[in-house]
């Protein structure tokens, strides 16, 4: 008999893969037993039932890697808790490497793995040879072994997960088409089915490839395209069931057992995109043409790691697509653009290894309106402007596919679909020497080459110290000496107006907003739990009117942390005016003897002091000046109306220049903020740290009987202590190279791992920020009393920790 359809759902879930399963799933051990599964065809028909099944864990945040082992923890009980198989198979992955360069890639990723309490073995050629003697090991410098990766069945665990929901209530429909969501006043309704409408108010969308066509109906951008995706299964020849999974990343291949014989794919540096036009009607359990001809330079790479595929049959070639991201990872979380729409999608042939947790993370996002823990690397608020054309979203996405096994290069740029968003200032930059590099679409002055001695503005990767050391030494030191110009064009910038914006304002940020016109305020906005989920910089313009600054990355995310949390029925509208200005940041002690050559204004210390704004005119232009720095030096940053922006910077730069005034770009901004503490949001802080725990707890308003969000969360930490703290970490070794998730040590024993790393110039050493963890309780004496080292590649480094600014602690430099 015919299951009826529902006409009510707390949730409905529409896509009946191994992600629309994994939620539905989670959803009903979350006690939503009125969750409907909608599936068009049948479960697993879309792209589950090809994919290759590997399940690795470790990725570059901590997080994310959290999410995959908890997909492992959940495949090896799936089985015993519904009585289904699921093939899972904790056989291990092994990880090759052929060159030096690649094997201090893999040592770090052993370090990685060690910060996030994953055992990640280096072995050598001989030892990689013993685990896996199918291959040659001529080539090989060292491998790296994961004991607790494995593979599964995709369409079996699919299964399993399909019976664990209706176990707990969970109803499954399939050959159940979705026609479209009623939605009135921008609230979703009702999803309406070829066999009836289901009034709901939740829709999660886990429809793989169809996501982005099927969102983008009703408003919502994800960026996705499909690309073709090809593996062998070759015949039994006798592989023993237990061979580990095996990446050959140089050789951009990968391999897992199947049934005594092999399956082998792999990322080819020129993929080959699919239903440009769209998907084809109908298309369900369908495989496309094998390319036989694309797959030959994949399969000749495996010919030279498996010589033994030469003589064996091969059952399929098989070809299909699946869905991929700009920037490789998945797309997770409740749509911006429409309230209670959310999204599982994107995986990037890594669906398998990720649904059990991606699953438990969207179900958590569903039924609590917030993730489990900071899920940024995949929040789908990570993308913006650009990532509404599919051309250009394919066009990179496709750089991303044939990268997915190259080297991992520190600083690495994509070079595909750009330049795209330019500041008024890029050709008089590029003209300069300007080497730029890519956030949101924007092209954004990275460094500086001197084009007088023949320096190229083009980076050069390597794991050791990169060929712009010595420029962003040269910008770094005219920041702290002299004076320089940062092209900040990017930040993200947004207007809150209206009646109650005070009111509004007051109770979404920590810090107090409630100041005079003209004042300028540093504040984080936090979730209940005290975390930070933005970090931005508030001008009050007007007594209805504040001004508010962001990085250039958080531009989607931040406008919809602040419109959805503007109380009801509070006046106040939020403007996103980004394009509207150009921002030129002009830092160093000399800035304001360049500022008082170019304007009228009075812009000494006691009449624009630290942390105010003022309206002040420069060549004719009014310039919104903002008295801040990042860098931790007597600066301001300039928002200049976007027509005025080549003038404000010609008169800039013609005023300066017997001020030492130079250009200089991000990296160098890097620099100076390690320096100087500053902390950076999406490494150093997120909706996982509180101020608190940042060494933040300053710039939060506890001594005001006023209530923002997140009050409650700070007064218990302040009152019962912290478990984690941020902290600075100084190397002896001056020649270490820090990029982030280095292990840090307290008297031997691992305690946490680098949350962002580089190199400091005016202290000529490494510097190194992270959180020193102990489950009993972190108070400064505990930090300061520890003997430290980091965990670089490896390698043990002695190292001393500071809670303090390395530079102009006493903030006298920023405040001259």
């Amino acid at each position: 008999m015919t299951k009826e359809l529902p006409k009510t759902a707390k949730a409905v879930v529409i896509g009946g893969g191994i992600i629309g399963c994994s939620t539905a799933y989670h959803l009903g051990k979350l006690g939503w037993t009125d969750t409907v599964l909608l599936e068009r065809k049948k479960l697993t028909s879309g792209t589950t039932f090809h994919a290759a099944g590997l399940v690795g864990q470790l990725r570059t945040s901590a997080n994310i890697t959290q999410l995959l082992g908890y997909s492992v923890d959940l495949y090896k009980r799936l089985e015993e808790e519904t009585g289904l198989g699921t093939g899972w198979k904790m056989n291990g992955g092994l990880r090759l490497a052929c060159n030096e360069e690649r094997w201090t890639e893999v040592r770090r990723q052993a370090t990685t793995a060690q910060s996030f309490g994953l055992e990640m073995q280096l072995l050598t050629p001989q030892e990689a040879f013993d685990l896996w003697p199918l291959m040659t090991t001529d080539d090989l410098v060292g491998a790296a072994f994961l004991p607790t990766d494995g593979q599964a069945n995709p369409s079996d665990i699919t299964q399993a997960l399909a019976k664990g929901a209706r176990m707990s209530g969970v109803s499954i429909f399939e050959d159940t088409e979705v026609l479209d969501l009623e939605i009135d006043k921008g609230k979703i309704r009702a999803v309406i089915t070829a066999q009836g409408r289901i009034e709901c108010e939740r829709v999660v969308v886990c429809a793989g490839q169809w996501t982005r066509a099927f969102a983008a109906r009703f408003g919502v951008n994800v960026p996705l395209v499909s690309v073709e995706h090809q593996y062998i299964i070759t015949e039994s020849f006798g592989v023993p069931s237990n061979l580990p999974t095996l990446r050959d990343p140089d050789r951009l291949t990968y391999y897992k057992e199947e049934v005594g014989g092999i399956v082998m794919g792999g990322y080819e540096p020129n993929p080959i995109p699919w239903a440009k036009s769209g998907i084809p009607e109908g298309f369900h359990y369908t495989l496309l043409d094998s390319n036989f001809d694309h797959f030959e330079q994949i399969m000749e790479q495996a010919l030279g790691r498996v010589p033994a595929l030469e003589n064996v049959g091969v059952k399929q070639l098989l070809n299909g697509p699946e869905s991929f991201t700009p920037d490789g990872n998945f797309i997770l979380g409740e749509a911006p653009e429409l309230t209670n729409f959310f999204v599982g999608a994107g995986f990037n042939a890594f669906g398998i290894a990720s649904a059990g947790g991606a699953g438990m993370a969207l179900a958590e996002w569903v039924t609590k309106g917030e993730p489990p823990y900071d899920l940024w690397p995949v929040d789908i608020r990570r993308f913006g402007r650009p990532h509404f054309d599919t051309d250009w979203v394919r066009t990179r996405t496709l750089e991303a596919y044939g990268k997915h096994y190259t080297m991992a290069w520190p600083f690495e740029e994509h070079s595909s679909g750009r330049p795209c968003r330019k500041s008024p200032l890029y050709d008089r930059l590029k003209a300069q020497g300007a080497c730029f590099g890519e956030k949101l679409g924007w092209e954004r002055p990275n460094w500086f080459a001197d084009l007088f001695a023949n320096e190229e503005p083009k980076d050069i990767y390597s794991y050791t110290r990169q060929n712009w050391f010595d420029a962003v030494g040269r910008e770094h030191k005219a920041v702290r000496e002299a004076a320089v110009i940062f092209d900040q064009t990017s930040f993200a910038k947004f207007v809150l107006k209206g009646r109650d914006a005070e009111a509004a304002l007051s109770w979404i940020a920590a810090n107090d907003v409630a100041r005079p016109v003209g004042s300028l305020i540093y504040t984080q906005m936090l979730n209940d739990k005290g975390g930070i989920e933005c970090d931005v910089t508030v001008a009050r313009i007007a007594e209805n009117e504040y001004y508010i600054v962001t990085g250039t990355g958080f531009a989607t995310h931040d406008f919809d942390w602040i419109t959805r949390n503007i109380p009801a029925p509070m006046h106040a509208e939020l403007v996103d005016v980004t394009s509207a200005y150009s921002v030129l940041s002009l830092m160093g002690p000399n800035s304001r003897a360049v500022l008082e050559k170019v304007t009228g204004s009075d812009v000494s210390n006691a009449a624009f002091p630290f942390g105010k704004v003022r309206t002040i005119g420069i060549a004719g232009c009014p310039v919104r000046a903002l008295r801040i720095t990042y860098v931790g030096e007597l600066g301001y940053e300039l928002h200049v109306p976007i027509e005025y922006a080549t003038t404000v910077y010609d008169v800039l730069m013609a005023a300066g220049g017997e001020l030492g005034l130079v250009n200089a770009g991000y990296r160098a901004i890097e620099s100076c903020r390690l320096e100087k503490g500053y902390r950076a949001w999406g490494s150093d802080i997120g909706p996982d740290h509180t101020p608190v725990e940042a060494g933040l707890g300053w710039a939060v308003k506890m001594r005001k009987n006023i209530p923002f969000r997140g009050r409650e969360a700070i007064e218990r930490q302040l009152a019962g202590g912290v478990k984690k703290r941020l902290a600075c970490f100084i190397p002896e070794d001056a020649d270490a190279v820090l990029l982030g998730r280095e292990t840090i040590y307290r008297d031997g024993k691992r305690v946490g791992w680098l949350s962002s790393g580089g190199f400091g110039y005016t202290m000529g050493k490494p510097i190194g920020y992270g959180y020193v963890r102990n489950p009993d309780g972190v108070t400064e004496d505990f930090v300061l009393s520890g003997s430290y080292e980091l965990d670089v590649a490896r390698e043990r480094i002695p190292c001393k920790v500071s809670l303090s600014p390395l530079y102009d602690s006493d903030m006298a430099r920023v405040k001259a």
